[in-house]
């Protein structure tokens, strides 16, 4: 779970909060879906704590977009039930339409994590929606707990000592009830899904729009849905991107990321190079991870931001971690049969490399994290599902470390019929990336369980994100100007926008046998 932007600092699914920089991309890249990862090779650094003097409406200016906007907030209670109680500032963004003078409808376009600001990543949106505001604002809300809107996070130690740590030195339930004490000021039970979607109908009421076109990605995607389902009158559009289907446990994820890990594998077996470079890379793999389910490997690297000699303590969380967040990006999963071979014979600067290119680019505000996931999915796990998602590496993982924080975090489960396919004649557009690390196309199948005027597409050659890679972004442009998706054709997406392996650390061209030794060992050096 968006859960759907390259990286994620956290080292496990929740229980690392207070050492958010600590250690690599392991059991937290098996639960975050994110959403802009796959789209944006750096995503723009947080700047929740900047904007606090917002009046409720003004002019802004937000990072990666030179032109001035309109910023506020409105201020809700932290719970419905006690209006007198707490208030919250839910903050918004409106990017206006270029052309178009009649403001009574706006693209939402809802950001994935759970836990990621919509604002901070305001030039992906503008880039990738471009034709949508040419005739239609975009709006961009930051949901309860994220970015600006009373950001649920913990203190980060920061970057250094995450490469020599172990992340079976980690206490789990000391670390969560930690991070719980930090928010002691907040009620983090208040911080759902459905909570959220209340904040985001306030916004839209405030405004003024009378009709929206929702997009949403990765855990956006379910945000979409409960629109859908409880406010479907103020909906012209909907469109849904890496989808989680409201019948769909999150905690699968693990089975969704072995079967992309299956296409990596296949993908270079069947293409003719990368076969004969890379010839036993699925044993290079397994033997890999099996020497680190035994015990981590202590040597020296080349630190990936500084360039120093320091201490690596390669774990099978950071191995595999590292390799899970690479699928994201298309250009990056195109360096993972490099990375694995060295790793085989025991290089893993080209690993690090993996790591250092998914730095600081997910934003999630994990707080607000453990507040969804522990409400919304830990709870309806049911004891068959549980020993399907306790079947992988990963799912295993999420399993322990859940146990432990979700026991901390105390969220009241939502509703049963929470988990209900959502009945809709709402126009829809499903996209789901073949080579999804995260949605699989098979939860997008099921999204449409109940969708009477809908279209779901898979773009063959798009991992998590499909507007963001392919012309899935013009399609949505042709949703929200017709407002129907009978014409609505998936041939773009055949498109072959594929990328080449690379066949070391430098190149995806067939090198002549007499140079590749040393083109090989050059370009080592200098991953």
């Amino acid at each position: 779970m968006t859960y759907h932007g390259q990286r994620t600092r956290e080292h496990s699914l929740l229980s690392r909060f207070g050492h958010q920089g600590r250690a690599l991309p392991t059991l937290l890249s098996a639960l975050v879906i994110t959403g802009l990862i796959s789209s944006l090779p750096a995503l723009a650094s947080s700047s929740a704590q900047s904007d606090n003097k917002l009046n409720e409406q003004s002019s802004c200016y937000l990072e990666g977009l030179s032109e001035q906007l309109t910023c506020g907030f409105v201020t809700v209670p932290e719970n419905a039930d006690k209006p007198e109680g707490k208030q919250i500032q839910i903050h918004y963004a409106v990017l206006p339409a270029i052309k178009n003078s009649d403001h009574s409808e706006a693209f939402l376009a809802i950001a994935g994590g759970p836990g990621q600001s919509a604002m901070d990543n305001a030039a992906f949106f503008d880039r990738t929606f471009s034709k949508v505001r040419q005739q239609k604002d975009i709006l961009l809300i930051d949901q309860r707990g994220t970015g600006r809107s009373n950001i649920l996070n913990c203190e980060s130690e920061g970057y250094q000592g995450s490469l020599a740590a172990n992340e079976a030195d980690f206490d789990t339930t000391k670390e969560t009830q930690a991070c719980l004490d930090n928010l002691a000021s907040s009620d983090v039970t208040q911080y759902g899904s459905l909570n959220a979607l209340k904040d985001f109908e306030a916004v839209r009421e405030h405004l003024n729009y009378q009709k929206l076109h929702v997009y949403g990605i990765s855990y956006g995607t379910r945000m979409a849905q409960l629109y859908m389902r409880h406010y479907p009158q103020v909906l012209s559009t909907v469109t849904i991107d890496g989808v989680v289907p409201m019948q769909q446990n999150v905690l699968a994820i693990g089975q969704a990321i072995s079967r992309s890990f299956d296409l990596l594998l296949q993908g270079c077996s069947d293409n003719t190079l990368c076969n004969k470079q890379f010839p036993q890379l699925r044993a290079e793999l397994e033997a890999v991870d099996a020497k680190l389910a035994i015990a981590p490997v202590i040597t020296q690297v080349r630190d990936p931001l500084t360039g120093e000699s320091t201490q690596l303590t390669m774990t099978r969380g950071k191995f595999m971690g590292a390799i899970r967040m690479a699928l994201y990006a298309p250009n990056i999963r195109a360096l993972i049969p490099h990375a694995i071979h060295q790793a085989a014979n025991n290089n893993f600067q080209p690993i690090m490399g993996l790591y250092a290119l998914n730095l600081d680019s997910t934003g999630i505000a994990m707080g607000m994290h453990a507040s969804v996931v522990c409400g919304e999915d830990w709870q309806r796990l049911t004891a068959d599902e549980r020993e399907e998602v306790a079947s992988t590496y990963f799912g295993q993982e999420m399993i322990t470390t859940f146990e432990q924080s979700c026991d901390i975090w105390q969220m009241p489960a939502v509703d049963k019929s929470f988990s209900d396919a959502i009945s809709s004649d709402i126009p829809t557009l499903v996209l789901s990336g073949q080579i999804d690390p995260a949605t699989p196309p098979s939860w997008g199948e099921l999204a449409m369980e109940k969708l009477t005027n809908a279209k779901h597409f898979i773009a063959p050659y798009a991992s998590h994100g499909v507007a963001g890679q392919s012309c899935g972004n013009e399609l949505i442009a042709q949703l929200v100007d017709s407002g129907s998706v009978s014409e609505l054709d998936s041939e773009c997406l055949n498109n072959d926008v594929s990328r080449n392996f690379y066949l070391n650390a430098s190149t995806v061209e067939a090198i002549p046998l007499d140079e590749s030794k040393h083109a090989i060992e050059q370009g080592d050096s200098h991953d």
